[in-house]
């Protein structure tokens, strides 16, 4: 509240009581919104933000690698888990079993969720690298159809709920993780490495796929090659394990959990407790804002998983590419992004959030036909261009989102009301973005139906956008300023002193 602003208290008083008691009407306001003091804010460490950092990240780019391989593979594995005959069922036989780890996805989000509000978010992360591992190494092991029939295609949907289950909880931990640990005027710089997970995930699925496909050929990535990608996610998620294990909780949780700070009773304490865990109180109280998170996850998740999922299988299915040959010019293009994916976070923090996220909001609204038109044209030069058009308007999000979508929620029920919106978001419109592409190409016969899928989440996405708070350089809602500096933090205390009256 601004210095000289009447709280509720005030305007809910007699006017004339105010005036006879001012002294006693401003002592009350004054401890109800005291002065800023050198205790309230929080002095990061930067070696700790590095480490958790790389933490979340590698994380995040276990979860991508693994829904990468799945999405560059996908042709294949119809091939492998499914019946033979119509080639078209079997590819919406293998995107629907894609899909249906993102219908879990939800009820992960809403397990794990207030489950890290409750516990911690170290100890949640933790399980649900755990988990991810375990599905993805499994479905490295399930037999072909030609081996075991249908009890293929029944063990592939199992792991893949394990997998979805599982990520329901990573990226609402790890984004407010970095998010907590992150001083305020940085956050958006730290939060990209997030989603620089997400493109190195996706660019080792790729680079793997790619790889193996070149030396064994597709007879023996059917054979045997595509389980090698599966059984790599085991090790990577043990070297995730022990990193994340490593961890310290983030400031911003530890101090919600410090009974000094908030001086409150047991019973109170009792009470919040209850409360952050309680899923109702998190849909009653914060459903605008699940409304907007729901929105701005879903615009930008179906142009994430168009181009990073289904531009291979499109390239190679609709354009008659080779696999490998689409990979490559994926792989090309993830690499452009991954170069400038930090700098745009950076430049988030100068000059906000909602500026770049409109840029490529409004980029998919104006550049998704004339991209794919590019696409179309079929020459390398053609492809690339069309794909760099949708990449610069995708980073401008990617490297934004993972630090605008924590500041919309408090600290108290920040994991989990981002968790369910984020993949309650994510289940109606990511994950089924391949399969309805897939599916609207093959009753229109247009290849330009990615392209208007892709515009129509920009328009929502675009007013989503305009409704949000700007949040950049500010304090997370529900914790303490927090800065890089003892020097930051003097500074901040002595802007935020009252004026003297003489």
């Amino acid at each position: 509240m601004a210095a000289g602003e009447p709280d509720a208290l005030e305007i809910d008083a007699d006017p004339e009581a105010v005036k006879r008691h001012r002294t006693l009407f401003r002592a009350v306001r004054r401890r109800r919104n005291p002065p800023l003091r050198r205790t309230d804010i929080t002095v990061t460490d930067e070696a700790a933000v590095k480490r958790a950092v790389k933490a979340a990240s590698l994380g995040n780019a276990m979860e991508w690698f693994d829904f990468g391989i799945y999405s560059y593979l996908a042709v294949t594995l119809g091939h492998v888990f499914f019946p033979s005959g119509n080639d078209t069922v079997q590819l919406l036989s293998s995107f629907a079993t894609f899909a249906v780890s993102f219908l879990v996805r939800p009820l992960g989000g809403m397990v794990f969720g207030p489950m890290g509000d409750r516990i911690g978010r170290k100890k949640v992360l933790a399980t649900t690298m755990i988990m991810m591992a375990a599905g993805t190494f499994a479905i490295g092991l399930i037999p072909s159809y030609a081996a075991i029939g249908f009890w293929a295609p029944v063990l592939l949907i199992l792991f893949r709920l394990v997998q979805g289950f599982s990520t329901g909880g990573e990226y609402g931990g790890a984004s407010t993780f970095i998010a907590e640990y992150a001083p305020d005027r940085r956050r958006g710089y730290f939060a990209s490495f997030l989603e620089l997970g997400t493109l190195a995930g996706y660019v080792g699925a790729a680079g793997l796929v790619t790889a193996l496909t070149a030396v064994l050929g597709s007879a023996g990535m059917e054979s045997w090659g595509w389980r090698v990608p599966f059984l790599v996610a085991g090790p990577i998620g043990l070297v995730g394990l022990y990193l994340r294990l490593r961890l310290d909780e983030t400031p911003a949780f530890q101090k919600l959990e410090d009974e000094s700070l908030h001086r409150a009773s047991d019973v109170a304490s009792a009470v919040e407790t209850t409360t952050r865990s309680d899923l109702a109180a998190v849909f009653r109280r914060q459903w605008p804002t699940l409304i907007l998170c729901v929105c701005l996850v879903g615009a930008y998740n179906v142009t994430n998983y168009m181009i990073l999922s289904y531009m291979p299988t499109y390239l190679s299915d609709e354009m008659g590419y080779s696999e490998a040959h689409g990979l490559l010019l994926l792989i090309a293009t993830m690499l452009v992004l991954m170069l400038v994916i930090n700098q745009v976070g950076r430049l988030s923090d100068r000059v906000g959030r909602r500026p770049l996220l409109m840029t490529g909001m409004l980029g998919f609204l104006v550049l998704s036909v004339p991209a794919f038109l590019l696409v179309e044209q079929g020459s390398v030069v053609a492809v690339s261009s069309g794909m760099l058009l949708l990449g610069l308007s995708l980073v401008c999000m990617l490297g934004t989102m993972s630090a605008a979508l924590p500041a919309l929620f408090p600290t108290q029920v920040r994991y989990g009301a981002l968790s369910i919106g984020y993949n309650f978001s994510t289940s109606l419109f990511g994950g089924t973005t391949p399969l309805v592409v897939t599916a609207l190409i093959s009753a229109t016969g247009s290849d330009l139906m990615p392209a208007f899928y892709a515009m129509a989440a920009a328009v929502v996405g675009t007013v989503a956008v305009a409704c949000m708070k700007e949040t950049a350089r500010k304090p997370l809602a529900g914790s303490p300023p927090s800065v890089a500096t003892q020097e930051e933090a003097a500074d901040l205390v002595e802007s935020r002193a009252p004026a003297p009256r003489f």
